[in-house]
């Protein structure tokens, strides 16, 4: 595959293109094929993504306490905020998959697309290292505020809402994990400490999944 608008819209021109070729290729179609998949990039580009946001949030916001930095660093490498990045720089379009989720609008799909995302940041760190990585992610983040213009993510709003009510933290629990190895939904449920059901959500990783379970929450609890 030609990679040469991708590697464009990213900023970044690889010596090693097979590790671009690598972040493209989602599990279903390595499964396919035999071949190596993007999920090692991933938890790899994670953790870069998590360091150069973190440092800029320090840098760029000298006020903020450290569990304003959580909240918003949280906020930005949200699977929403990624999958946004990867529309941006047209990551759907060179996706490698394999045909049942071509056919069930994978290259759209929120979860591959932020997966594909961090996968490609990891691909530019080894491929050029930290300055290079850091790049793409301040191109990805953009000014780094929240689209919500908010430091706060689901699950902080809502124990914050909780508590302002006078109640405790509330607790999350993963209650079903359906699909197979390499595209696995874990759905997640929140509950008051009275064991109140609040809301249930859906997402590619747990924790992803109790984040959705927290903006259902929030909805319930706004509409009553």
């Amino acid at each position: 595959m030609n990679y040469h608008a991708l590697e464009r819209a990213i900023g970044h021109t690889f010596a090693d293109e097979s590790l671009l070729d690598l972040a493209m290729t989602h599990p279903s179609y390595a499964l396919q094929h035999k071949c190596r998949d993007n999920q090692r990039l991933e938890f790899l580009g994670d953790a870069v993504l998590e360091i150069c946001v973190s440092r800029v949030l320090y840098h760029k916001f000298p006020k903020l306490k450290e569990g304003q930095l959580t909240r918003r660093r949280a906020s930005l490498v949200c699977e929403a905020n990624l999958a946004e990045a990867a529309r941006r720089f047209g990551l759907g379009a060179f996706l490698k998959l394999d045909r049942g989720e071509e056919v069930v609008g994978g290259r759209e799909n929120p979860s591959i697309l932020a997966d594909t995302m961090e996968a490609v940041i990891a691909a530019v760190y080894l491929d050029a290292g930290m300055d290079k990585a850091a790049a793409l992610v301040d191109l990805a983040m953009g000014d780094y505020e929240s689209a919500a213009g908010s430091d706060r993510d689901a699950k902080s709003a809502l124990q914050e809402y909780l508590q302002a009510l006078g109640e405790e933290t509330p607790s999350y629990e993963i209650i079903a994990q359906d699909g197979p190895p390499h595209a696995r939904v874990f759905t997640a449920r929140v509950l008051r400490a009275d064991g109140t059901e609040l809301g249930r959500g859906q997402g590619a990783r747990k924790q992803r999944a109790e984040e959705a379970a927290a903006q259902m929450a929030m909805r319930t609890l706004g509409q009553k």
